[in-house]
């Protein structure tokens, strides 16, 4: 039996993969049109979730690649810098490449995760820390973490700064298609730290 085989994970937890995957990759760069077809074609239902990821649909249809594109790079990239520093040591020192960035890549080395070679961001990137809780859940970096184990990273990395960080998102001059995702992430930062409360150690 092959590993990937040998892997089982819940269907919930794979849908909170791909939520974090999808997270990941809208943050890491522009979407090309297939991937704003994919969230145009996204449906929500009455919750608060359900609510923000039918907005993310409805603003994606509207939106033109290019358009979004000039979006991404004023919130992001920016003449010098963009609106939005989306990195951890920013938010929780004021400055970048500090004390959270030195400890997360510590964790990242005991679990057997490293940088990309054509990723040349800092590790505590958000779109990075997504994919690596992503990574975790279905066993990307080797054994899939235990719930125990994701929540000491999320508490860790993540649910210091990220819904704040989403919540900036929603709220930035040049958010349009970003400011739907920006309500998705904060939605999805507040139900897993909701969940990882109600997880024991």
């Amino acid at each position: 039996m092959s590993t990937a085989e040998a892997i089982s994970i819940d269907a919930e937890d794979r849908l909170r993969a791909d939520l974090y995957n999808f997270l990941g990759l809208m943050l890491s760069g522009p979407p090309d049109q297939l991937l704003l077809d994919q969230c145009a074609g996204l449906s929500g239902d009455d919750s608060e979730m359900g609510k923000a990821i039918a907005g993310l649909a409805r603003v994606a249809k509207a939106s033109k690649t290019r358009k979004v594109e000039s979006e991404f790079n004023a919130l992001f990239v920016g003449l010098g810098r963009g609106e939005l520093l989306p990195y951890a040591s920013y938010y929780l020192t004021g400055f970048l490449n500090e004390k959270p960035l030195a400890t997360l890549r510590s964790d990242m080395t005991a679990r057997g995760m490293s940088r990309a070679a054509n990723v040349f961001e800092p590790e505590d990137y958000i779109a990075s820390l997504m994919e690596m809780m992503a990574g975790m859940i279905v066993g990307r970096f080797g054994t899939p973490a235990t719930l125990s184990q994701q929540k000491t990273f999320y508490n860790k990395h993540i649910a210091p700064w990220a819904g704040h960080f989403f919540s900036d998102l929603e709220a930035a001059k040049n958010s349009i298609l970003y400011a739907s995702l920006g309500a998705v992430g904060r939605e999805f930062m507040e139900i897993e730290r909701e969940a990882f409360r109600m997880t024991a150690n």
